[in-house]
């Protein structure tokens, strides 16, 4: 199978205007992970349109400040006000006299402001973000477009919103790998971070588990039944190619891929105990990082490649581990609960999300690498399974399974703000979190 990964092909060329970058000290970064955080409300007006518009382009004004209202609203950290609200009408351009205390008195802490002018050849875009506070701009910046993707222009001017308020672009340019099973068949799929563009990654048509990106985007390693038996292959996702890494007499289960994509982790049997592997792609040479008589699974590295979770019944029941990247130093960090597995750590470091049992169900919850702090995020009736981080940290997706119905939810890594990214009557199942790719 030959398929080329990649985003809608729109080429946005940015260009800053002498941006108020003084304004961005007030708030650099966001802590959504406080018990007290609250949305930062946001007002955003229409765009002005002028130049030459098509049926296609006619309401650019209105739907490209809505998308970027929806997508401001996906990363848990903004609340855009309903225009209706708002004490100036109509549409204002960045260049225009703003009256701030209009936007205070509808309670707004930021106010976006734009204007499109459309040419035959393409769209560009001035945009502004004020602090309502303040009364000063914090981001001044124009966008050029070859032709009207909407989500893509969208994307880019809310990355850049939150890179000014926060320090962090976001993950609106990274999508979700995960399983979709038909039956006893089952492939690998991908969605973008708005539930749009589904993709089929792979064609093995088998029962298939544990998607893994490597962190530099190029590959996916999984594991596959095509020929009957687990084996580990490492899908290219620029080329399709795939090629069989791990096929060894027994079980044979991907793990998580070094931060610099050198070496994977890998659970396998062949020495009749399940035990931890790594595997150094390059030169497919293969050391052994455990040695004990229980079962050790799961194992994922840690952003600094310094350590490495994992999962085991050492201690009777299957709980989350922690190890030097060599397998020294072994370490049990989950002691609440009797059945603990599938850690994700945090790009941040220090957190790693798990799923847990608790009154017969999973939930997600997280816990610091001491062991302390244990988090319960999720507390519905369903059961949610295999945590996985977005890029930026602040978010989880994971799979969830409640009669029937199969979703794929993200939700803040404070417990809030869950959306359903996907939902259907068919499982959905194992997601996994891609690196940022560039738009």
């Amino acid at each position: 199978m030959k398929y080329q990964f990649l985003w809608t092909p729109l080429i946005i060329l940015l260009a800053l205007f002498g941006a108020a970058n003084s304004g961005q000290a007030s708030k650099i970064y966001i802590d959504i992970d406080s018990p007290t955080f609250l949305q930062f409300p946001i007002a955003v007006r229409d765009f002005p349109q002028k130049g030459e518009g098509q049926v296609e382009t006619a309401d650019l004004g209105i739907a490209l400040p809505d998308q970027i209202k929806k997508y401001l609203k996906m990363t848990g950290l903004f609340n855009p006000l309903d225009r209706r609200s708002f004490l100036e009408t109509g549409g204002a351009s960045p260049a225009e006299q703003i009256r701030f205390s209009d936007w205070a008195a509808i309670g707004a802490d930021y106010l976006l402001t734009g204007a499109i002018t459309i040419s035959p050849s393409e769209i560009a875009c001035e945009v502004r973000l004020s602090d309502v506070v303040r009364g000063n701009a914090l981001l001044h910046k124009r966008y050029l477009s070859p032709r009207p993707d909407l989500r893509a222009l969208a994307r880019a001017v809310t990355s850049d919103i939150l890179l000014t308020l926060t320090g962090d672009e976001g993950d609106f340019n990274t999508r979700i790998a995960f399983v979709a099973k038909n039956g006893p068949e089952a492939d690998i799929h991908a969605i973008s971070y708005d539930g749009e563009d589904i993709v089929k990654l792979t064609s093995h048509r088998s029962i298939i588990t544990s998607p893994r990106w490597s962190p530099d985007g190029q590959y996916l390693a999984f594991t596959s039944y095509r020929h009957g038996r687990p084996e580990v292959y490492l899908h290219h996702l620029k080329t399709g190619k795939e090629k069989r890494i791990s096929s060894h007499e027994g079980l044979n289960l991907s793990g998580g891929f070094s931060p610099d994509s050198r070496n994977l982790l890998l659970t396998l049997s062949k020495d009749s105990n399940e035990e931890i592997y790594v595997l150094e792609l390059d030169s497919m040479r293969l050391k052994r990082l455990t040695y004990n008589y229980s079962i050790d699974v799961s194992p994922a590295w840690s952003p600094c490649g310094k350590k490495i979770a994992f999962v085991s019944n050492r201690s009777g029941s299957p709980q989350i581990f922690i190890m030097d990247a060599d397998g020294n130093n072994v370490r049990r960090i989950t002691f609440e609960g009797n059945y603990n597995t599938s850690p994700a750590w945090s790009p941040r470091g220090g957190k790693i999300a798990f799923e847990g049992s608790i009154n017969r169900q999973f939930q997600i919850f997280t816990v610091d690498e001491e062991g302390e702090h244990l988090t319960q995020l999720t507390f519905d009736d369903a059961n949610n399974e295999y945590p996985s981080w977005s890029p930026s940290g602040r978010q989880i997706v994971y799979g969830s399974r409640s009669g029937s119905k199969s979703r794929i939810c993200i939700i803040g890594s404070n417990g809030q703000q869950m959306r359903i990214l996907k939902e259907s009557g068919s499982p959905s199942v194992m997601p996994a979190w891609s690196p940022r790719m560039n738009p």
